[in-house]
């Protein structure tokens, strides 16, 4: 993957932050909507690790673990009460829970939104025997950093508790320091090309700056949500579940071209 500088799409206009403020009726609508009722996917008990974004924990994928399970998959939460460790400490347990899926259910989805997706990107690099697919949500896999200005000043009063000493929380130093590495790694490295990888962003985004979402690698899809409600927000679940039907059930059959 293409370096790109840390910061890069920081001085381009972004989605005002106030479009977050859309998210509960987002939700609303998914509720009443057709992808809800009937999601069309027998997932056969293929498993699915679901990654939360930032300062968010695993609840915040309630409703899409839910519906995963009316379809048929067997999902996997991060183990995450709040996502705001340092990359590389996450990175760790998600292997562990990866490596506990796949050996009772075979190659696994990744599914994150925001930096879960940059995370399970990272891992997903990382492990690509254990991994069936990847899909991101809002995830700015070519800069970390490309966030607006009220989610940057909330990354830097998590990496002073850090500072401080307090367990639990990033610092300044996994900007470039070894801790992170293998999460720098994992976002470098070249991605399978047998490997489907879903990249499902919005131009409505107020937190993410949508460029970032854009890798080459990934077959990038659009929606109309805010980066909040993206989780919950019906044509991001139509995304998954086209996404889900290229990789298969676990039974083995053939991915669809």
């Amino acid at each position: 993957m293409p370096g790109l500088p840390v910061g890069w799409s920081l001085a381009m206009p972004m989605t005002p932050v106030w479009n977050e403020g859309f998210a509960g009726l987002e939700a609303a609508a998914l509720l009443r909507s057709e992808v809800w009722r009937d999601p069309g996917l027998d997932g056969g008990g293929r498993g699915v690790l679901l990654v939360p974004g930032f300062i968010a924990g695993d609840q915040t994928l309630g409703l899409m673990t839910r519906w995963l399970r009316r379809a048929g998959y067997h999902t996997r939460s991060a183990g995450l009460r709040m996502n705001v460790d340092c990359a590389g400490e996450i990175l760790r347990g998600l292997e562990a829970r990866l490596d506990g899926l796949v050996q009772r259910r075979g190659p696994a989805v990744v599914l994150g939104q925001s930096r879960g997706g940059s995370l399970a990107r990272a891992l997903a690099a990382r492990r690509p025997d254990q991994v069936a697919g990847l899909i991101t949500l809002g995830s700015p896999t070519l800069d970390p950093l490309a966030v607006g200005p009220l989610t940057l000043l909330s990354v830097r009063a998590v990496s002073a508790l850090g500072a401080l000493g307090i367990p639990g929380f990033l610092s300044r130093r996994c900007l470039d320091g070894a801790c992170c590495a293998a999460f720098r790694e994992g976002l470098e490295t070249e991605w399978p090309v047998d490997i489907p990888y879903v990249s499902i962003y919005s131009r409505r985004d107020g937190i993410v700056d949508w460029r970032a979402c854009l890798e080459p690698a990934a077959k990038t899809v659009e929606v109309h949500a805010s980066h909040c409600g993206m989780a919950a927000h019906a044509g991001t679940y139509g995304a998954i579940a086209q996404a889900l039907r290229a990789v298969g059930p676990a039974d083995g059959l053939a991915r669809a071209a």
